[in-house]
């Protein structure tokens, strides 16, 4: 078994390969890098065995998504911990180190992130994971740096080492026990918001999940689907649904669905009025796919809160954040939670 495996889920991302795999190869000494490739059509997979053959390829064939693409890869990969790169993600001198000692040091943490911040504004944190997630009480996902569109420049603010709700997909070491343990990532969410659910079914089984501020990357973001377009906010959307349906404990259950039906109602109109009737469309589909699955879903929640070890969880504030952020005007993270 290996101490850590890097892995990198590509699909026809060459361009990406290229410009970030001799920085990962350099800047990660002594550990195994893994691509795996979901069926690119570009010379991903050319590219790597001519130019970096140490790097070990996987090829899954077809595109599986991100969830059962990563999967498939990590039932092949015999190590204690994963880490899960984003191809579009520059990372820095001794960026995993600090990731391992942390895991290394408290048996108890499942996951954890570095501080991710913009590639194409360094000074920046970035949208998808920041300097840790967080979670409010209707669902709505936010981050130590990030709160809806808002984002915050480093000032070192994060430097800190903390639980968190949630650790970003873009860049997470996970204890490789705990990730099968658990079946992995939830195949049918296929892309976006998965790493939340893994994050709060580690929590339910008695795991922590940490933001490590001493380490910090670099993500470009959008590299699968930019944020405009319609495809990620159905993602975003029906995957929100499924993610409160499977882990919602009972007390909140009901309460906590139907703010959020109301919620999501309010947003698709709100695209509506704003001149993006692609995304109002989106919004619609991601609900009545989430109603035609439900059964499905239903399923996968009863399997959830039959293995609740420790109902307890980090990271949730317990008010809407979408009240706190667009009504009384709380834009930053530490305007939130002190």
């Amino acid at each position: 078994m290996d101490k850590v495996a890097v892995v990198i889920l590509n699909f026809n991302g060459q361009t990406y390969l290229q410009k970030f795999i001799p920085l990962v190869v350099r800047h990660t000494p002594g550990y195994r890098i893994y691509v795996a490739d979901n069926g690119s059509t570009d010379n991903s997979v050319d590219f790597l065995q001519n130019h970096f053959p140490q790097v070990t390829v996987i090829r899954l064939g077809k595109n599986e998504g991100f969830c059962k693409g990563y999967n498939l890869a990590l039932q092949q990969i015999d190590s204690q911990y994963y880490v899960l790169l984003n191809s579009d993600v520059e990372v820095s001198p001794g960026w995993i180190e600090p990731l391992i000692a942390l895991m290394d040091a408290q048996p108890d943490i499942g996951a954890c992130q570095p501080k991710i911040r913009s590639y194409h504004q360094r000074a920046l944190f970035e949208h998808a994971g920041a300097a840790g997630g967080w979670i409010d009480q209707s669902g709505y996902p936010f981050c130590r740096g990030r709160v809806f569109e808002v984002v915050e420049p480093d000032r070192g603010q994060y430097d800190d080492t903390v639980p968190v709700f949630w650790a970003s997909g873009a860049c997470m070491a996970v204890r490789a026990s705990a990730y099968h343990a658990l079946g992995g990532l939830d195949n049918d969410f296929f892309a976006h918001m998965e790493e939340i659910d893994l994050c709060w079914r580690l929590q339910y089984a008695g795991y922590r999940v940490f933001s490590c501020g001493e380490s910090v990357v670099y993500h470009v973001g959008g590299g699968t689907l930019h944020k405009s377009n319609p495809r990620k906010t159905f993602y975003n959307f029906r995957n929100g649904l499924a993610l409160l349906y499977k882990n919602l404990p009972a007390r909140h259950f009901y309460a906590t669905l139907f703010i959020r039906l109301v919620l999501d109602g309010i947003a698709g109109m709100k695209f509506l009025l704003e001149g993006n009737p692609a995304d109002c469309l989106a919004v619609v589909k991601a609900h009545f796919s989430f109603y035609r699955h439900l059964p499905a879903w239903h399923t996968k929640r009863k399997s959830v809160q039959a293995r609740i070890i420790d109902a307890r969880v980090v990271g949730v504030y317990p008010q809407s954040l979408v009240w706190a952020h667009f009504i009384k005007g709380k834009k930053y993270f530490a305007q939130l939670v002190s």
